[in-house]
């Protein structure tokens, strides 16, 4: 061959691989999975959906039942048919638990051209294998409706995953704002496709009490209620006035809240109650004033942060009987291992003028209000711990003194989670520089309403919930990390929408996926997947990463 056919032969060849190679990378763009598993492998080919294909499993197995349920449920809506389950069809997709090592709530999802392969040691497991099968498919999967001339089309791949953390958490305030249980559970399929699996419900506060207590039906039927102040920016509102009609507001029966329990968890999510004390306690008190250091009369908050003055008399025993008979009744229907008491912005000004909690500071030997607060949540704590359930609360618990099976939810920044680790106790992170959803994701004047913070999608996504400088040792007490949503600029179902989405992707990451493979470039490459998804979802996301576009 003569040189110059020779270069040009060689010139070809390079051309050619050099187009393959971008081809692969293109094709490996096709994997936008977030959270970004540990490793992925696209292979040549792909798997089609459609009618012809079926779900293998053991079909005695109450879990892989349900899970297949839940795929089909999906799959419905958008591509209009459902799998059969064992009809020995030539494509499958088959779930399995298996013993060998994949990891606590790990999964590997292996796609060949005839066959998907998902398992797991747990059904957890396996259950995020069909969220990252979900994720393979094209975006309008997600579509409530029938999408008609599409190809449901699987890329080949070969993935092996498993979360870093134990809680992946995210919190909803029902409290400012009431939502029905339609919306809650909506809600908890958002958690559920980010591989979340803790749902934090703020189930009290001044503005309203939003559960079912038998044993005090007041609840239901004043602390539920309040002024009408629709309109009127949150804090500018005012106060309540007696006599005044309380028409806003509502409250879950118990069958409605056992009801959510088990939608979440088949789609295991574990549900955390808080049941706010000793402060944030007015809507209760509205009800139930001789449970005050005053007397009251009391009027539930129409709106308004501040002055949180009115708390739970802490000298009294008949409000630990309260609390008590109200715990039981939560503990009885939640069967997760946590209750949460919240616990923070406990003003004391009442405590330092009421007879009875000053007697109560002389009675047991405190120094002060502080080390009272102390003794009122290690009280509690002693009550929980009495039924098998673990006590938990917003930092401030640690301060006066921590009871010492109590675990501590660091929303003040790092340093009270980092404290109470290193006193061995189990913490979740979730501070409001990294995690409060209720902040503006972008420029004031192009987002809604709302307290003025700023929290771009970036400043979650650089979110680590372990702090620098912990002993190995003591690194097991970090449980995880949790973004919350306050809803005091937050009253429709749009909005919860709205500021969730997008960064609910990037807090999905900082909890599940290692730090070392995170790359804020990256997953914003794979976001522009993900959009599309929430596009298909119908939900109203914040575009300010994109410029507003």
């Amino acid at each position: 061959m003569k040189p110059v056919y020779l270069l040009i032969s060689l010139l070809l060849i390079t051309l050619m691989a050099c187009s393959t190679m971008k081809e692969m990378k293109e094709k490996q763009a096709m994997i936008s999975i977030i959270p970004k598993p540990v490793s992925v492998i696209q292979h040549e080919g792909q798997f089609i959906l459609d009618k012809n294909s079926s779900l293998e499993f053991n079909s005695s197995d109450k879990d892989l039942i349900s899970i297949s349920e839940y795929f089909n449920s999906i799959l419905i809506k958008s591509a209009g048919f459902q799998l059969p389950i064992n009809n020995k069809s030539s494509k499958k997709i088959i779930l399995k638990l298996v013993t060998e090592k994949i990891g606590k709530e790990g999964y590997e999802l292996n796609v060949t051209d005839n066959e998907v392969v998902i398992k797991g040691n747990d059904y957890p497991g396996i259950f995020y294998g069909i969220e990252s099968l979900l994720q393979l498919l094209p975006p309008e999967i997600y579509s409530k409706t029938k999408v008609a001339n599409i190809e449901w089309s699987i890329p080949a791949a070969t993935i092996k995953d498993a979360p870093k953390y134990q809680w992946r958490g995210m919190h909803l305030d029902v409290s400012r704002h009431f939502f029905k249980t339609d919306v809650v559970k909506r809600y908890i399929d958002y958690l559920a496709y980010h591989k979340l699996n803790v749902f934090h419900w703020h189930l009290t506060d001044d503005q309203g009490w939003r559960i079912e207590i038998k044993k005090y039906p007041k609840l239901s039927e004043i602390s539920a209620w309040r002024v009408d102040r629709t309109g009127i920016n949150w804090n500018e509102r005012e106060q309540a006035k007696q006599g005044e009609k309380t028409p806003y507001g509502g409250f879950y029966t118990q069958d409605e809240v056992k009801d959510v329990i088990e939608y979440a968890a088949k789609r295991y999510i574990t549900i955390v109650p808080e049941i706010e004390m000793p402060g944030h306690a007015l809507a209760v008190l509205a009800a139930y004033p001789e449970l005050s250091c005053t007397g009251g009369p009391f009027m539930v908050a129409g709106g308004q942060y501040w002055p949180i003055t009115h708390i739970f008399c802490a000298g009294n025993d008949d409000t630990f009987t309260f609390l008590e008979n109200v715990l039981d009744e939560v503990m009885a229907l939640f069967p997760g291992k946590y209750i949460h008491i919240g616990g923070d912005e406990a003003a004391k000004d009442e405590w330092q003028k009421c007879p009875k909690c000053q007697a109560r500071i002389k009675a047991e030997g405190l120094k002060d209000e502080v080390e009272l607060q102390s003794y009122f949540v290690k009280r509690i704590e002693k009550f929980v711990a009495s039924k098998g359930k673990t006590l938990i609360g917003w930092d401030e618990i640690i301060d006066g003194g921590l009871p010492e099976r109590a675990a501590v939810m660091s929303w003040r920044g790092m340093e009270g989670g980092t404290l109470a680790m290193k006193e061995g106790h189990d913490v979740v992170m979730s501070p409001y520089q990294f995690v409060y959803f209720d902040y503006l994701q972008g420029d004031k004047a192009k987002e809604p309403e709302g307290p003025g913070a700023i929290l771009p999608l970036e400043k979650v996504y650089s979110f680590e919930p372990m702090p620098e400088g912990i002993d190995k040792n003591l690194q097991k007490h970090l449980l995880g990390g949790q973004a919350n949503v306050w809803t005091e600029f937050i009253p429709t179902e749009a909005r919860i929408e709205y500021m969730l989405f997008p960064r609910i992707a990037a807090l999905s990451e900082s909890v599940w996926t290692e730090s070392s493979q995170k790359d804020y470039k990256d997953f914003m490459k794979r976001m522009d997947t993900q959009r599309k998804r929430y596009d298909a979802l119908k939900v109203d996301y914040a575009k300010t990463a994109w410029g507003y576009k």
